[in-house]
């Protein structure tokens, strides 16, 4: 490491403050795998273990505890420059934003994004791409500003911020002949389902949580998406799984209904991702803002 940032900077004063990697994460806005390989480089450039696993958490060295007061006014002097004036004026502002989402993504976050927008920045725009694996790519290269979803992809250099938790939930026709108004395990066992195969998108997770719990699907059809199941579900007798905010919009018409899981699937959180380059850039952090607002309510 031949050079220090703010953000090493920001390390030294979070871990000194929180005594623990997984809380400076938090204050960082880094993962907790970012923090740790900052902190070993940090080390290395120092020669020095800095902080040292305690009783009472991670404590500073000697050598550590020298260099914070520096440290420290090196931020206050950063924190004040931060403070000035934002050259991004959200009112008169038509920059195109560019955010990574899944299809799923696209039904349930987009239309709460645009409608805010409408009001706060009428003529900025939005160009969304696919979330897939080459997402990290393009928020790195500036191809894409934001993404949106959940994924375990993103490496060292990559800051997330939590938006809301999901689970999985059932789908099925409101006038279904065999299921009124739950689900029991020999019910799901016995009807037949829909399977939705999409990338991006924590599918693989639900899977391995059904083969972990002995459970196998009478699959009748698979689809690449969630946008054609309202239509499959309320003029069929098929069942599926699907995550509850995006259920909750497939039922709102009253045609298709949705039922608790009769046995127990882990929740996910959904985050909002994007690279160290553009942490600080100012229309970058705005539409982060808007967007952790709007799912904050």
């Amino acid at each position: 490491m031949s050079k220090l940032d703010l953000t090493d900077l920001a390390l030294l004063d979070a871990l000194t403050k929180t005594g623990a990697v997984s809380a400076t994460a938090e204050v960082l806005g880094l993962s907790q795998p970012s923090v740790s390989i900052r902190l070993g480089k940090l080390r290395t450039h120092f020669n020095d273990p800095l902080f040292v696993r305690t009783s009472k958490g991670m404590e500073p060295t000697p050598r550590a505890s020298a260099l914070l007061p520096t440290v420290q006014a090196a931020l206050a002097l950063f924190s004040g420059l931060e403070g000035q004036a934002s050259d991004f004026d959200p009112g008169t502002s038509d920059r195109t934003f560019r955010i990574c989402m899944t299809n799923t993504g696209q039904m349930v976050i987009l239309s709460r994004l645009l409608n805010h927008l409408s009001q706060v920045a009428p003529r900025v725009r939005i160009d969304i791409k696919d979330l897939d694996s080459d997402t990290p790519r393009q928020l790195e290269s500036g191809e894409a500003d934001l993404a949106m979803g959940f994924t375990l992809n993103m490496q060292a250099g990559f800051h997330q911020q939590k938006l809301f938790s999901e689970y999985y939930v059932c789908l099925v026709r409101t006038g279904h002949p065999r299921i009124k108004h739950k689900l029991s395990d020999a019910q799901f066992l016995e009807e037949r389902h829909v399977s939705v195969l999409t990338s991006g998108t924590a599918h693989w997770m639900l899977d391995k949580a059904i083969e972990d719990a002995g459970i196998t699907r009478d699959i009748a059809v698979w689809v690449p998406s969630f946008l054609a199941l309202e239509e499959i579900l309320a003029k069929t007798d098929l069942l599926a799984l699907a995550p509850i905010h995006l259920a909750r919009l497939i039922s709102a018409n009253g045609s298709v209904k949705f039922l608790d899981v009769p046995f127990a699937l882990p929740s996910y959180p959904v985050r909002q991702y994007w690279h160290e380059r553009y942490h600080k850039d100012a229309a970058c952090r705005w539409l982060r803002s808007i967007v952790a607002d709007i799912f904050r309510d």
